[in-house]
């Protein structure tokens, strides 16, 4: 049986701090209450042995992976999203462009706001190839724009789809399938 973790890199912002919405194009490292995220779930981790550790390249998972494990394999197919126009805008001036029932839809149903540069069929595709390549015990690291549809692809009992910041969530292989036995977890 092949088991999946799947962790959200830890925060881009401290408390106090305007919260932007960062995607694909605006590559921040971690701040200092992310660092201290990354470094729970590496004392989380500590004992267990990853067969294969997969991490987008981008500078606030890379992070969170290297306070995780080593061996670590970037793979772009876990890069964020391109939230367009929203791209590194406070989400207080994201919810006045596009909408409270837009960030709504996309919380819940993956539903992609207007031009936000989303292509749900290829991330959902993305995810099962990942989970088709992955060995043994895997741990992928990506972000929430990601993340959150690995669900689409598993079994679940109405898991929330936003994955938090420095928490996970976990896949299990089944004879069937893939089911989600843990998501949100934060240690």
């Amino acid at each position: 049986m092949r088991r999946v973790y799947i962790v959200r890199h830890g925060n881009t912002f401290d408390p106090g701090e305007t919260v932007r919405r960062v995607g694909r194009g605006t590559d921040l490292p971690l701040s200092f209450s992310g660092r201290q995220q990354a470094v729970a779930l590496g004392l989380h981790f500590a004992d267990t042995k990853f067969d294969a550790v997969i991490s987008s390249p981008l500078k606030r998972t890379r992070e969170t992976a290297e306070a995780i494990a080593r061996n670590i394999r970037f793979d772009d197919r876990l890069l964020e999203i391109d939230y367009g126009p929203d791209e590194g805008k406070p989400e207080s001036d994201v919810v006045a462009r596009i909408g409270a029932d837009a960030i709504r839809l996309w919380d819940t149903d993956a539903i992609p706001p207007q031009d936000w540069k989303v292509e749900p069929a290829t991330i959902r595709a993305d995810w099962a190839d990942l989970l088709v390549e992955s060995i043994g015990t895997t741990l992928i690291v990506t972000s929430n724009g990601i993340a959150r549809f690995a669900l689409d692809i598993c079994r679940h009992d109405g898991a929330e789809r936003k994955l938090k910041t420095g928490a996970y969530g976990v896949v299990e292989e089944q004879e069937d399938g893939w089911d989600v036995t843990h998501w949100n977890v934060r240690p």
